[in-house]
């Protein structure tokens, strides 16, 4: 039985490494039709300020690109979420410095 499981184990590592490799960044970009510098203009567009953080991820099934943005004399940060595929503009949200904090904690990598 312990043999059955460590090989179902081994699997399930290897089966996660290869979603992994089809979710690499290099992957999401080339699936991406809006550049980089086009979404980031974007997301500037919408909220004006500093960018902290950016990320091309894919979210509820949805390509985008992620920005904190980080506006003079606000507390907390602005996200905006940009469709890498239309371009357009697919949330805003505003984060508070504990929401900021606590979104870092959990997107951390497991050491």
């Amino acid at each position: 039985m312990r043999k059955v499981l460590a090989v179902i184990a081994l699997v399930g590592v290897q089966g996660s490494s290869v979603a992994w490799a089809a979710e690499s960044p290099a992957a999401l970009q080339a699936e991406a039709k809006v550049k980089p510098a086009e979404a980031r203009k974007t997301a500037l567009g919408e909220v004006p300020g500093k960018i902290k953080s950016e990320e091309l991820e894919r979210e509820k099934g949805k390509l985008i690109y992620s920005y904190d943005i980080k506006v003079s004399g606000k507390p907390g940060i602005e996200e905006v979420q940009v469709d890498a595929i239309t371009g357009e503009v697919v949330s805003h949200e505003h984060e508070s410095s504990g929401q900021e904090s606590g979104e870092q904690k959990s997107e951390a990598p497991a050491k």
